[in-house]
């Protein structure tokens, strides 16, 4: 989840550069792409497998 809460972060500091109101964390998540949540699956069970080791 710490990738999706650093991506948020980009976004809202973005947001704030120009001057737009930034939805909130919980819609932000639902907004993304399956292949969003895919990739971030893939890489979150790849890296908990290097931890194992």
């Amino acid at each position: 989840m710490t990738m999706f809460q650093q991506g948020y972060e980009v976004y809202v500091k973005k947001c704030e550069q120009f001057g737009l109101e930034p939805v909130n964390f919980r819609y932000y998540v639902m907004q993304l792409s399956s292949e969003q949540l895919q990739a971030y699956n893939t890489y979150a069970s790849e890296r908990e497998m290097k931890n194992e080791c």
